[in-house]
């Protein structure tokens, strides 16, 4: 009956169709207009791709994208409703139905009011996205101030401009790790007041207030940021960068980053400063693509099908008739695209509870570790951490498997060492070696930007009179380490372990090959030796490396008294 019914009404439309083209046979007017339409739509199209080439090339385009987003949203638009508003206002001005007789009359018009119909949702489809967009671009930048402010500015501020926006006040008592005295002196002195400005306490928590120097401190910091990437912009068109060519704008492959690329790139590499030329052509753009898109860019396909279905409403189509008819087929199409759309609900689940991100370190259940590299609706790139190979799963996995996050909201990750001793070293003696081990890891040992790869309970350079780089940050445990631990009596050696906590689960390899490193050193100026595998009856004259080792005694019970053994103060941490 559904089906009966369903047929009725497309006839009785198509019937009506029908009616206008034989009417467009009769009248000559008609033709004229219907050619004025059809002409002028294909004339809006072509020169709507110039003006969009065009846009695409401008400087207010790399400064302003998003206006520039707008303004190619709403230009063919524009002019398809006054294309169409036009002809339809000439249809009922001038009498091109005189004498005619039926549905003729009422169809063309409905036809033209249609397409403004139509087009008017395509612009409100697209244009909700540009806006949203703006607002999450908006609330980026203001997470980037905030970063700015907690991180007393960033290294290519021009003439200090944190300073000139905000001055330290110190607070009315001094930090439990500073006495008055020396706190008193601190303030007396520019140096002093700077010292006390970057410091940190046991806690990781600055000291102190800030005053604000000027009205509205968040648009003096916006201005500045529109300034170097005015900059950046400039050394990229007049040909003074890296490749040594003047970047031209307007590319297919992009050679100069619009600004909110820009700010991405900034992002991503913690805000140093983007060197134009620097980066091969479309870099930006293969940044930008293998960000995960996010639930706006669904936003247009929902609002014009919504448009769609309320058109064919208004033509008098009966829309649960027709979802009636179609729904075996959906059904069908349903079983077909069955995992297809479960890895696309799967997908939604993860952006929506934020369950994985990419750049996180995973283990899958197969055994395969590495980072998520991309997340998409249909497969997930897991890439290995030595770059070697990508795994390729089903998103669903991510949700229906058991995966292990070594990152998820992990800000401190074990670098542990274990070593094994002879049997003729003290224990006590080496775990105070081992602690003097650690301690010198934990100054040396940096990453290419010089920040201390192993979290600490008060940065170094805070000591120097130096900004923190960020290893004291976001550390809500307690934190003690070195930890050194004597772990058992084996069959040849004496084990010890010795762990330190670092950034990441990538960060823990290099700081274990450094620790090895300065191990190595250590043992070799205290005579710690380490043996090799007994497995035989030992011949060795066990009396005479005894008195070798005994010659170091006094200046390794030294260590003991300066260092300890690395036991106390972290009794919960073995778990």
């Amino acid at each position: 009956m559904a089906d009966n019914e369903l047929v009725d009404t497309v006839s009785s439309q198509v019937g009506e169709f029908q009616t206008v083209g034989n009417m467009l046979a009769t009248s000559t007017e008609l033709q004229v207009a219907f050619a004025v339409l059809v002409i002028g739509i294909i004339s809006i199209i072509i020169g709507y791709r110039a003006f969009s080439r065009w846009i695409h090339a401008q400087k207010f385009r790399y400064f302003r994208p998003h206006i520039s987003r707008f303004i190619r949203v709403a230009v063919l638009p524009l002019f398809a409703i006054a294309l169409v508003s036009s002809i339809n206002a000439y249809v009922h001005t001038v009498d091109l139905f005189d004498g005619a007789i039926g549905e003729e009359e009422k169809t063309f018009p409905m036809i033209l009011s249609t397409l403004n119909i139509l087009v008017i949702g395509y612009t409100i489809a697209h244009i909700i996205p540009v806006i949203l967009t703006k607002r999450e671009t908006s609330i980026l930048e203001k997470a980037d101030y905030d970063l700015w402010i907690s991180s007393g500015g960033f290294v290519d501020d021009q003439k200090d401009l944190f300073h000139m926006v905000f001055k330290w006040m110190p607070p009315k008592n001094p930090p439990e790790e500073i006495t008055e005295d020396e706190f008193t002196e601190y303030l007396s002195t520019e140096a002093g007041r700077k010292y006390l400005e970057a410091y940190r306490t046991s806690k990781g928590v600055g000291i102190g207030t800030y005053e604000e120097l000027v009205k509205h401190p968040y648009e003096v910091w916006k201005k500045q940021q529109r300034v170097k990437y005015a900059a950046y912009y400039e050394s990229c068109i007049s040909g003074n960068n890296e490749m040594g060519k003047k970047l031209k704008t307007g590319q297919d492959v992009e050679e100069i980053y619009p600004i909110d690329t820009w700010r991405e790139m900034r992002r991503l590499y913690g805000f140093e400063i983007i060197v134009a030329g620097s980066k091969p052509s479309g870099y930006g753009q293969k940044k930008k693509k293998d960000i995960p898109k996010s639930a706006t860019q669904m936003i247009p396909v929902g609002i014009f099908a919504a448009v769609c279905l309320g058109v064919l409403s208004w033509w008098g189509i009966d829309l649960w008739v027709l979802a009636t008819a179609t729904g075996g087929l959906a059904v069908g199409v349903g079983f077909a695209l069955q995992e297809t759309m479960q890895n696309w609900f799967a997908y939604i689940m993860i952006r929506k509870d934020n369950i994985i991100s990419e750049g996180e370190r995973v283990s899958l259940e197969s055994g395969y570790n590495g980072y998520v590299h991309k997340i998409t609706s249909r497969v997930t790139y897991i890439r290995d951490g030595l770059n070697e190979s990508f795994a390729i799963i089903p998103t669903r996995q991510l949700v229906s498997g058991q995966i292990t996050s070594y990152s998820k909201e992990v800000a401190i990750v074990p670098a542990v060492v274990q070593v094994g001793v002879s049997y003729l070293n003290d224990p006590r003696q080496v775990s105070a070696i081992l602690t003097k081990v650690g301690n010198r890891a934990m100054q040396e040992i940096l990453d290419s930007k010089n920040r201390h790869m192993i979290r600490q309970k008060r940065c170094p350079y805070l000591d120097e009179n130096r900004s923190s780089c960020g290893c004291d940050k976001n550390i809500h445990v307690e934190l003690e380490q070195p930890l050194i631990r004597f772990n058992k009596f084996n069959d040849s050696a004496l084990d010890f372990t010795i762990l330190l906590y670092v950034w990441n689960y990538g960060a823990q390899f290099k700081v274990k090959s450094d620790v090895r490193i300065i191990m190595h050193e250590e043992f070799k100026k205290y005579d710690i030796r380490i043996p090799w595998p007994i497995r035989t009856v030992y011949q060795g004259d066990e009396k005479r490396e005894a008195e070798e080792i005994a010659r170091l005694e006094s200046k390794r019970n030294q260590l003991i008294d300066e260092f300890g053994t690395g036991s106390s103060g972290a009794g919960g941490s073995d778990d």
